[in-house]
């Protein structure tokens, strides 16, 4: 790769590893220009400070409107990150209707409202634990984690929240990472969206004709009250976002946290003799290994300087968030070391992980419970737990924006 300080850098739509392009570009600057698919240029802000000053900048707006490309008609309709920028919901409004609609959802995930999806949390990860095993008896003592019991958990517990049915889940994964692929042809990345609307307005049918206390019921009460608080597009939109975000990020995360504890058994040790908490184990995975590598899209509204270089306005910015997280102006000369026993950091220089300001991510109190419960009752039930292939020979994610592996063989040993 060209490192000279003007080259843009060119993501890879097929994903793979972040860290060391992360760790070349933030040599350069902490905000680098970059090639998106489709010749379409865009910034990515790297460095923790930066990053954290542009999330909370009063003059960065995510509506679509402020894509410069986009309104002027230069994105096609198959350009595979379109979704991220074009979608209904909380993550492309900006002021009053960003704050209708985050209002909306928001008491599904207050501490207590997460706090009382406890017992239903534990009782789900045991049985996926069950299921887990019998996988590996039956394949010879090798198991897909991912497949087992990182993905269904989360993507259960967001599904029973939105009142989905069982039959529809497995569907709703696959067109979800359809949706947050980069390297999908265009002609796929339409027919993928097309069929995710009209699975979910399939889902929300049901609620319509006969409400349930679920969110999704709660989501369409407010599009039919009388104020038309949320037109049907936006219902949409908001369940797009919850199925995607409900669960992707927590399954990414539960799997970069079962990789870095079998790629580091010294850490793992020291949970397991209570000298760590799962809760560290959580945070330090959600910096060492961000479940999210570069998220799109924020748009200055106005040319804006961001530690000395300037983006100009209209331009689709990525917040990389994997590149934040071992920033060591932030984190320190080690801040690529995976190390559970970190000191706890002031919030000015804690993880970005789950984003900041406005759009800071509103499960992110769910997810930390589901990734805590799960690894405790995972390497309690299993603490021999360990790869099946070594880290290097385990497939990426086919996108730059999810940051994991698509399988993750192991031999959950009793």
């Amino acid at each position: 790769m060209d490192t000279s300080p003007g080259t843009p850098h060119r993501l890879d739509p097929a994903g793979g590893c972040p860290h060391a392009a992360n760790a070349r570009l933030l040599s350069r600057a902490v905000v680098a220009p970059v090639v998106l698919p489709g010749e379409v240029e865009g910034m990515a802000v790297l460095g923790h400070d930066a990053l954290r000053d542009f999330l909370g900048h009063p003059e960065v707006a995510k509506g679509a409107r402020h894509f410069t490309a986009l309104r002027e008609g230069h994105i096609a309709e198959g350009w595979p990150l379109r979704t991220f920028a074009t979608v209904r919901g909380m993550t492309t409004a900006d002021g009053a209707d960003h704050r209708r609609l985050r209002s909306l959802v928001s008491r599904a995930f207050t501490a207590r409202r997460v706090e009382e999806l406890r017992p239903r949390i534990e009782e789900l990860t045991e049985s996926l634990l069950e299921d887990l095993g019998r996988a590996a008896q039956a394949g010879g003592g090798l198991a897909d984690l991912r497949r087992h019991f990182a993905m269904p958990l989360p993507m259960g517990v967001i599904s029973e929240l939105l009142g989905v049915a069982a039959e529809y889940r497995e569907r709703l994964h696959q067109l979800s990472h359809q949706v947050v692929a980069t390297d999908i042809a265009p002609s796929k990345a339409v027919a993928a969206n097309r069929e995710l609307v009209a699975v979910l307005a399939e889902i929300a049918a049901a609620p319509a004709r006969r409400p349930g206390d679920d969110l999704t019921s709660a989501l369409i009460a407010a599009r039919d009250d009388a104020g038309d608080r949320l037109s049907q597009e936006e219902l949409i939109g908001t369940l797009v976002l919850m199925i995607i975000a409900g669960h992707e990020t927590t399954l990414n995360l539960i799997t970069n946290a079962v990789r870095a504890l079998c790629g580091h058994r010294d850490q793992l040790g020291l949970v397991l003799k209570g000298e760590a908490s799962w809760s560290d184990v959580v945070e330090e995975t959600l910096r060492w290994d961000a479940p999210v590598s570069y998220f799109p899209f924020r748009y200055p509204v106005r040319d804006l300087t961001v530690d000395g270089t300037v983006i100009p306005a209209g331009t689709p910015v990525l917040a990389g968030y994997s590149a934040a997280g071992r920033d060591p102006a932030a984190h320190g000369p080690d801040a690529d070391r995976f190390d559970v026993t970190r000191p706890a950091r002031p919030d000015a220089v804690r993880h970005l992980s789950l984003g900041h300001g406005a759009h800071y991510c509103l499960g992110a109190p769910l997810a930390r419970l589901e990734a805590c419960i799960a690894l405790e009752r995972l390497f309690t039930r299993f603490p021999g737990l360990d790869l099946a292939v070594p880290e290097s020979e385990l497939p990426r994610h086919s996108s730059f924006v999810g940051n994991s592996v698509r399988a993750l063989p192991v031999r959950p040993t009793p």
